[in-house]
């Protein structure tokens, strides 16, 4: 870093840069974050005080939207994560034609749109699969970089942005011209574009209710969590009640909003904003499961009979490292976040001990004596759900796994604990479902992967065995020793390793 340019002045320039745009840096960025601040003197000629003083006070908008362009680094496509795409043809516009039948009306937004690929595959969607022409449709694709929003309107692209078009999609809607594909002026008139910051509060974006679905897509990764928080309030205003949510397919609302149900078809997991007649709108089969006999003297035993193997994971390490420390009311894995749920907290500390030394039955009568109003808390909820399913009890812990999901659908511990219930009721798919749950939201979770594996082993799929299992295997070594001790379900993390590297050598893979 040049010597002319303090830490100090190059941290106040990351906070100025959160502040407005809503984006982070960590300190492994510092470098480019000077860099580009050096840039920028240099070229304006202004004093380091005077300039950042000047972003501070939102004095030049020029200067902002220079910033843009340097932080932002936008890559997108055409029917990029198609299966999104196939799960907005097939559900989510059915579902909101349905919705909007009095006043035939619907209304999109592409949140953070850049050169505006996502905004038009939605255009070319709702061209294809909206045939009434009475049906008044917009779109809108909003985004905080004018050089983007620019190339957008003009709606000419090389072919590498087509790469993952379908062929009949390609030839009806653009025309070869020169080195660019031009897309057909019925799409390109139909989508309208605007300059929003998504990090700051503009009512006219925002509005309650005014829209159908929102692709906000590999944004959320990128802010900071208290404009990340800001931001889904901001949506969830936006959206209509019934209305739909695309996330990036590494993002989750875990810890930011319990406004959402969440759904997983098409291989793709995308929201749905709660109304108040609403029912979970990814319920899983809830046949009854079998209770089976839980004694698992072995990994082998384990192996054999999976419906004996019962673990739950939590969806945060820190939060799971508080379990053992000094005695204190304690809160359990799997809550999204401790602020979502207010109310009186209950001292864990005895059912967890009884826990660590597997008397089960006894850690059981204790959270069943806890006062009623704890049938209400999630931790409760899933400790209770834990001790019953290491009592081998699986249809009562079921039943109250889903109670849980009633208040805290996004409770990645709830939906592993169903996995090996569903196990146990013979439902394999429903299992698989809800491992593929709970890794997306916590994709860290260890236990999850070994069960998909072991599953895919099973069930003769060496080349699906393989990959979880490897995962799963490098997940345990970086487990956190507390987290495997409350859901390893007694088996220590050797243990556990042992049975992942069996496993991947008994299905070809190499551990």
């Amino acid at each position: 870093m040049n010597a002319a340019l303090k830490a100090c002045e190059v941290d106040r320039f990351r906070n100025i840069v959160a502040r407005r745009f809503g984006l982070q840096f960590d300190d492994a960025k510092l470098g480019f974050l000077g860099d580009l601040l050096r840039r920028r003197l240099s070229g304006n000629g202004h004093d380091c005080e005077i300039y950042l003083g000047n972003l501070e006070a939102g004095d030049s908008q020029n200067e902002l939207s220079a910033l843009v362009q340097e932080l932002t680094v936008p890559e997108t496509y055409f029917f990029r994560n198609i299966d999104q795409f196939r799960a907005f043809s097939e559900v989510v516009l059915p579902s909101r034609l349905r919705a909007r039948e009095s006043h035939r009306r619907l209304r999109f937004l592409s949140a953070a749109c850049a050169s505006g690929e996502e905004a038009y595959t939605l255009a070319i969607l709702l061209r294809e699969g909206l045939a009434d022409p009475s049906w008044v449709v917009s779109i809108l694709g909003a985004d905080v970089n004018p050089v983007m929003l620019e190339k957008a309107a003009h709606g000419r692209y090389l072919s590498w942005a087509l790469r993952e078009t379908p062929l009949d999609a390609q030839r009806r809607w653009f025309r070869p011209e020169g080195r660019e594909m031009v897309l057909d002026e019925t799409i390109r008139a139909s989508v309208r574009f605007e300059q929003h910051n998504l990090a700051e509060e503009d009512h006219e974006l925002w509005q309650p209710g005014a829209f159908d679905a929102i692709f906000c897509r590999n944004v959320i990764m990128y802010f900071t969590e208290e404009a990340g928080k800001t931001l889904v309030a901001r949506i969830t205003r936006a959206l209509a009640p019934g209305g739909y949510l695309f996330l990036g397919h590494a993002e989750t609302l875990r810890g930011l909003s319990h406004d959402f149900h969440l759904h997983h078809t098409h291989g793709t997991f995308y929201y749905r904003r709660k109304e108040g007649s609403d029912q979970p709108t990814r319920s899983l089969s809830p046949a009854a499961a079998t209770p089976s006999t839980l004694v698992s003297t072995s990994l082998a035993t384990i192996v054999d009979e999976a419906s004996t193997w019962v673990d739950v994971i939590c969806n945060a390490t820190e939060r799971i490292q508080a379990l053992t420390a000094a005695p204190k009311p304690h809160s359990l894995p799997g809550r999204a976040a401790p602020a979502l749920h207010a109310g009186p907290r209950w001292d864990l500390c005895i059912p967890l001990d009884l826990l660590r030394t597997e008397h089960y039955a006894e850690a059981l009568d204790v959270v069943q004596g806890l006062p009623l109003e704890s049938a209400y808390d999630p931790d409760v909820l899933l400790l209770q759900a834990v001790l019953l399913a290491h009592s081998g009890r699986l249809a009562p812990a079921e039943e109250v796994c889903r109670r849980l999901l009633k208040i805290d659908e996004l409770n990645s511990g709830a939906h592993y604990v169903l996995a090996l219930c569903r196990e146990g009721a013979r439902d394999q798919p429903a299992a698989a479902n809800h491992d593929q749950v709970a890794v997306y939201l916590d994709p860290a979770f260890a236990m999850p992967r070994l069960h998909l594996g072991l599953l895919a082993r099973r069930a003769g799929d060496s080349g699906t065995a393989r990959r979880e299992l490897a995962q799963a295997l490098a997940l345990l070594q970086r487990e956190d020793a507390s987290r495997l001790l409350l859901f390893g379900g007694g088996f220590n993390r050797e243990a556990l390793l042992g049975l992942c590297r069996a496993e991947l050598i008994a299905c070809g893979g190499k551990p």
